[in-house]
């Protein structure tokens, strides 16, 4: 059974910075790309940064330069860091594979001002 559990999630002051990590379970962690998703309230779930197996990395234009996508194919593990965060940043993180398999229950970031 494939599984994705998503820790790290918190509260955040302005410029704060967390590590997210998502651990999975289920497949063959090293074959597959890897995404972090974000979603908010009353929107879809986007895609915020991509990993490929071979380590190739994207990211949408408003997190580049403050988040970081890693990944530990030995631990079948993909960490997503965030710094500098911001008011837009607040969400619920996922992760999955490409292509995406059904989602886990995510970790909640909250912006506090």
């Amino acid at each position: 059974q494939v599984q994705f559990v998503e820790s790290g999630g918190g509260l955040v002051q302005p410029g704060g910075s967390l590590k997210l990590a998502c651990e999975t379970s289920g497949f063959v962690f090293g074959d597959y790309d890897m995404d972090w998703h974000r979603q908010t309230p009353g929107t879809p779930r986007v895609i915020v940064a991509s990993i490929t197996n071979r380590g190739r990395i994207t990211y949408i234009d408003s997190v580049k330069g403050r988040f970081t996508i890693s990944r530990d194919d030995a631990k079948s593990t993909v960490y997503l860091q965030l710094n500098n965060l911001a008011p837009d940043d607040t969400g619920v993180y996922y992760c999955n594979s490409c292509p995406a398999r059904r989602f886990g229950q995510g970790t909640q970031v909250t912006f506090s001002s």
